[in-house]
């Protein structure tokens, strides 16, 4: 293994300072959540592709397949604050969706202008297809994490989710 691979799976030292160790320790972890991101978006990607789908748009797919939601669906405002992105991005997801006959979107009753987006019988049809790609590609993911390990990791990421919030402010801006 070349020094360079060694050095970039090395635990991160506490031999320092402990603010000096703590920032060492936080770079490493943001580096590695930037990596994973980057790779969880490429490999989703790559597992859904073959139903025309990204991971941004599995993403809304799984939001609106919740069978709370499935008859109601959400609307974009609950989508945003769900999926934690901007208005821009998911107005671009959901027209791609909604042009692919997936998703629609319907006035709420009583409010005309309150929109809500649900799955159309072809997106329930898709997404139900898309779950075995998608659970194959969560078990390849995990291999090798067992299941306590990854109600740890959620929890982890959950804490750390909510404190970025935090920063983020009201309505994530």
């Amino acid at each position: 293994m070349d020094q360079s691979a060694k050095t970039s799976r090395e635990e991160p030292t506490a031999n320092r300072g402990n603010g000096e160790a703590r920032f060492d320790i936080a770079n490493r972890l943001f580096l590695r959540l930037y990596q994973a991101s980057n790779l969880m978006h490429k490999t989703g990607t790559k597992a859904v592709s073959g139903f025309g789908a990204t991971t941004q748009q599995w993403a809304v797919l799984g939001a609106l397949s919740r069978p709370a939601l499935r008859e109601r669906g959400m609307t974009v405002k609950e989508l945003i604050a769900f999926l934690m992105v901007s208005r821009q991005n998911l107005t671009a997801v959901l027209d791609r969706l909604e042009a692919a006959g997936l998703v629609e979107r319907v006035r709420a009753p009583g409010d005309g202008r309150l929109r809500h987006v649900r799955m159309t019988a072809e997106g329930d049809r898709i997404w139900t297809e898309m779950l075995g790609s998608i659970r194959r590609y969560y078990a390849a993911a995990l291999e090798g994490f067992s299941t306590e390990e990854c109600a740890s990791l959620f929890r982890l990421l959950d804490r750390l989710r909510d404190s970025l919030g935090r920063i983020a402010g009201p309505e994530g801006e």
